[in-house]
């Protein structure tokens, strides 16, 4: 049986042709193998709580889409794999929304930078996104929100709690700055007023009693695994990101000139990309499902639990200028775009599991762990998770042995119920109970 009820059938140009060959041509009921759930229980406990009565899929189709890692190629290829936009010409942000895009909601997963070949040219086709009228929801994303900080501790004050935050950004946010420098300011007189290399070292890196003191700062806000991973990470890239810097072809004047540059175009009224973070979001819920970039932890659940998620993402934007940018970083806010689920994360127990389910959401759509399989259903104290950055970025998979730049996208519907499609997976996974509760095909 073919997948032709959800694998779009578009050739308005040769790039959809390129696309739809590396996508599957049929679907299977979501596999219970080790790529696909990461315990036996995590399908039945998904089937448990999409079968009960309290729990309600989406009113319009989803598209779930996360970590696109400045691949603006793998971005676009994406939405035409979900059948949301029709591409019509050779050039990024040549496309236009189908009819299935005009009705479905698009959510972006978070990490819209780094990494990639091209931040500039995927922030440009995601205004196009916007420009098209679509229904967006863009979510933040750890990458994100680090740049964000990083921007804006340059002119503020050296606190403790903050001054890493710059090189904390680490060799991966060095192309972005190199994209900037090339665009903008390359061939003008950028060094004009400019501090020296030696003080724009100092501006950029942290003081040097960070080492001894940041540890008895972060006490009381960071588990102790949590400060032994942050001094672990701060070792490595303090030591090496004047050497990706050079790597890159750029002196540190060159790197501050770009993150000012930064500033101006993504903090600025005027600015082209002042949009980006304006928009953004923590949380989207909806139905039963809660879309967010990583996870949560127990105060998170006990906030939505109490307050919803509206107040979570107004406490959001109140914190995302903040002048405590330690505090928000790391606190349970910041957590929902940061966690992995490690000792050194704020935990998330049964108690918080419950607590979320209280609040009507019983199952968590999120990016931040990528896959080489398609995505993955997860099961988490009791908390099913639908682990959807499937590797987008071509940077990232060439390091970790994938081809080209990946394809697919994550569709929830009540109709179709859950598809994983996926350039790296055969086929697409299909999650949708049937009536008896057994689990179905979505042409069923």
């Amino acid at each position: 049986m073919t997948a032709s009820g959800f694998i779009p059938k578009v050739r308005e140009h040769k790039f959809h042709e390129a696309v739809l060959a590396r996508l599957p041509k049929e679907w299977e009921p979501w596999p219970d193998d080790d790529t696909s759930v990461n315990s036996d229980e995590a399908l039945s406990a998904f089937l448990k709580r999409s079968t009960k009565g309290s729990f309600s899929w989406p009113k319009q189709p989803i598209v779930f889409l996360s970590d696109p890692h400045a691949d603006a190629e793998a971005f676009e290829a994406s939405l035409i794999a979900a059948g949301v936009i029709k591409r019509e010409g050779s050039n990024l942000c040549e496309y236009r929304l189908t009819k299935f895009g005009k009705k479905a909601e698009i959510v972006i997963g978070g990490d819209c930078l780094d990494k990639g070949p091209s931040n500039l040219s995927l922030l440009r086709s995601l205004a196009h996104l916007y420009r098209i009228n679509a229904d967006v929801t863009l979510l933040a994303g750890n990458h994100d929100l680090r740049f964000l900080m990083g921007l804006l501790v340059l002119e503020r004050s050296k606190d403790m709690g903050s001054q890493h935050m710059f090189v904390r950004m680490g060799r991966k946010v060095v192309p972005l700055f190199r994209e900037v420098f090339d665009q903008y300011l390359l061939n003008t007189h950028w060094q004009e007023g400019l501090p020296s290399e030696d003080e724009c070292r100092e501006a950029l890196f942290p003081a040097d009693d960070w080492f001894e003191n940041f540890p008895f700062f972060a006490a009381g806000f960071l588990t102790a695994e949590g400060i032994d991973r942050e001094m672990r990470k701060m070792e490595s890239k303090i030591a090496s990101f004047e050497d990706h810097c050079a790597d890159a072809g750029m002196s540190l004047q060159q790197v501050y000139a770009a993150a000012m540059k930064c500033r101006s175009l993504f903090l600025k009224d005027s600015g082209e990309f002042n949009w980006f973070f304006q928009k953004m979001q923590l949380l989207k819920q909806r139905g039963s499902f809660l879309f967010l970039h990583a996870g949560l932890d127990d105060h998170m659940a006990a906030l939505l639990s109490k307050r919803g998620v509206k107040h979570a993402n107004r406490a959001f934007k109140r914190n995302l200028m903040t002048q405590h940018l330690f505090n928000f970083y790391y606190s349970p806010l910041a957590n929902t775009f940061r966690t992995k689920y490690r000792k050194a994360d704020l935990p998330l127990t049964p108690r918080g599991a419950k607590a979320v389910k209280k609040a009507g959401i019983h199952v968590l759509v999120h990016g931040h762990v990528n896959q080489h399989n398609g995505q993955r259903i997860a099961l988490k104290n009791d908390l099913v998770h639908i682990e959807a950055d499937i590797t987008l970025d071509s940077h990232s998979r060439k390091n970790e042995g994938l081809e080209d730049y990946g394809v697919g996208v994550t569709l929830i519907d009540k109709k179709l119920g859950v598809v994983g499609l996926s350039s790296d997976y055969p086929k697409a996974k299909v999650f949708k109970p049937g009536r008896k509760g057994q689990l179905t095909g979505a042409n069923q």
